[in-house]
């Protein structure tokens, strides 16, 4: 088997990588992703970063906005299918175009209307103001070219019930709801009467925090909410963050801030800022409640390099945040599915078209390719488990409805992966149901949705080089056994033959969950399952009504009958 960093450089999909780059195709190639099933009310929205530019010296990027990469990203929110976009912040370099000899032209204009190609497509896009367009003029100027902050104008495009939490913030820190999510937007920067909360933008998050209660509280229980800023709990790079000057700064707010979140079942924060990817939980002073922090990849010609130590180990008197994936100097974007209660992030990435490592772009990549990097997700009927390097997956169990599921054995052997701070990182292994309907009406069990076991993404080694990332990253994750009980009246009503715990493919085909193992052969032993049977065994024990396999993948699972081991030379994948 390969190196973990190996695989990253050459890659199962390598050679199809380069010859798609090599044609200027700008598609996801998707090759072994996770097959998670959806229904016909499924929806995405998508989320991008900072999209400052310096001089226009390619002709594609005025007003210091990376125009370029902007029209890239559009076109692939137009291709997912996304019913609206959102940017966390620093949508310019500078507020006047002086760099291209324009002193006296306002850049914001240029951002607004590198969006029309989504209001086009009957797409939105809902901004957020970053420090790089900070002043009172950007905060009026804001107003007046995004009307749909407020629930005006014409590129509203089905989000509802606005809010804002005062008068001198109106449209700027803003809520709305759309289908079953609240998003709730933040803005820490000047406000539109030219003040700052206590005289500094280090606390303009500080009286925001009883609105931002109210919004999250005064929702349906069975709704997703997200809130977004474009600065950080803790950043990468930046000491400067969402509360002051650093991550100890304002902390009783801070604190309360994280609590307001986990108290209201919020389970992302999402930012900017930082010009990387990057997932963390971020814990409460007495590590009492958290929140799991998103920093989004960089869409701007800059990428910054994360602290050693860490901001988190300078800054806190205590460490308060855990790592969870990282990946450095690539152009990102999420797009983000909501199928009732379950809700997956999906993260993809191009490479800055140069070798593989810190630089400042000055022109827009050409034929940029991107390559999905990472899937996560979590459903409000499931459960979430932090899982630490060494330690056990037994801890993954859950019940919906008749069904039940258990991990009975596997640990998380990512010891040796880091983060660029030299951090180990944890793993939030999360579960979710969905009744059987459609073709899921022959399974003998509810179906589970298991994320976060795949192998944590740290592409960031400073010996790696070439063009990256040039693959799609795969759901290969440690070997576990997964077991999940079934309900023989339901299963006899509709399949026949041997009951097998099940997965979807590639192509959403229900199969043997071993035959998309990664390695490993396919056995099946009849009877409980026992310590030390290898990766691509499988079974039924009759006596419990459960079904177990030794797989190393997550994804969708049921049991399920009629459905058998793959023919030899097909089963796993590599």
């Amino acid at each position: 088997m390969l190196d973990r960093r190996e695989f990253i450089k050459i890659g199962a999909t390598g050679a199809m990588s380069l010859a798609a780059a090599a044609s200027g195709m700008t598609w996801p190639l998707e090759a072994f992703a996770a097959a998670y099933g959806s229904s016909k009310d499924a929806w995405k929205f998508a989320v991008m970063a900072d999209t400052q530019w310096k001089a226009n010296l390619d002709g594609r990027n005025p007003g210091t906005c990376a125009v370029g990469i902007v029209n890239a990203l559009n076109a692939q929110f137009i291709r997912h299918g996304a019913k609206f976009v959102i940017q966390v912040g620093d949508l310019v370099d500078k507020e006047t175009d002086e760099v291209n000899g324009n002193p006296g032209v306002r850049t914001l204009p240029v951002r607004a209307a590198a969006a029309q190609a989504l209001y086009d497509a009957g797409i939105g896009f809902y901004p957020l103001r970053g420090n790089h367009e900070g002043s009172v003029i950007a905060a009026s100027e804001m107003s007046t070219l995004f009307p749909q902050m407020r629930g005006e104008g014409p590129n509203v495009f089905g989000a509802t019930a606005f809010s804002s939490p005062f008068a001198t913030l109106n449209g700027l820190s803003y809520a709305f709801d759309f289908g079953n999510v609240r998003f709730v937007m933040l803005d820490q920067f000047k406000r539109l009467d030219n003040t700052d909360y206590l005289g500094s933008s280090n606390n303009n998050i500080v009286d925001q925090i009883p609105w931002i209660e109210q919004q999250l509280e005064g929702r349906s229980p069975s709704t997703h909410a997200f809130v977004l800023a474009h600065k950080n709990l803790t950043g990468g790079n930046h000491r400067d963050c969402l509360f002051g000057g650093d991550p100890n700064d304002n902390l009783e707010s801070r604190d309360r801030f994280i609590n307001v979140l986990a108290e209201n079942d919020v389970r992302y924060l999402l930012g900017g800022h930082d010009h990387m990817h990057h997932r963390s939980v971020i814990a409460d002073s007495a590590r009492s409640a958290s929140v799991k922090q998103l920093i989004c990849s960089s869409n701007s010609y800059k990428f910054y390099i994360p602290q050693r130590p860490s901001n988190d180990y300078q800054y806190n008197t205590v460490e308060l945040e855990r790592m969870m994936a990282e990946e450095l100097w690539t152009i990102g974007y999420y797009i983000v599915t909501v199928d009732g209660p379950r809700l997956t992030i999906d993260y993809y990435a191009a490479s800055t078209g140069v070798d593989f490592g810190d630089i400042d772009l000055t022109i827009t990549p050409e034929n940029l390719v991107f390559f999905k990097r990472e899937s996560w997700g979590y459903s409000l009927n499931g459960k979430e488990f932090i899982v630490a390097p060494g330690d056990s997956y037994t801890v993954v169990e859950d019940r919906f409805q008749d069904s039940a599921a258990r991990i009975l054995d596997g640990s998380h052997g990512g010891t040796a992966v880091t983060d660029y701070a030299g951090r180990p990182m944890v793993k939030a292994v999360n579960t979710g149901w969905a009744s059987p309907s459609g073709d899921e009406r022959d399974a003998a069990s509810a179906v589970l949705s298991i994320w976060g076991i795949a192998d944590n993404l740290a592409l960031w080694d400073d010996v790696l080089s070439g063009v990256l990332p040039d693959t799609d990253r795969t759901d290969v994750g440690d070997v576990y056994v997964l077991s999940m009980s079934y309900d023989t009246e339901r299963a006899h009503a509709w399949g026949s033959g041997r009951y097998l715990l099940a997965t979807r493919d590639e192509k959403g085909k229900w199969v043997n969950a071993v035959d998309t193992n990664h390695g490993g052969t396919a056995r099946y032993i009849a009877g409980p399952w026992r310590k030390g049977y290898p990766l691509g065994s499988y079974g039924v024990d009759a006596s419990s009504k459960t079904a177990w396999a030794v797989i190393n993948h997550e994804g969708d699972f049921a049991v399920r009958r009629g459905i058998e081991a793959a023919a030899p030379g097909q089963r796993g994948r590599g």
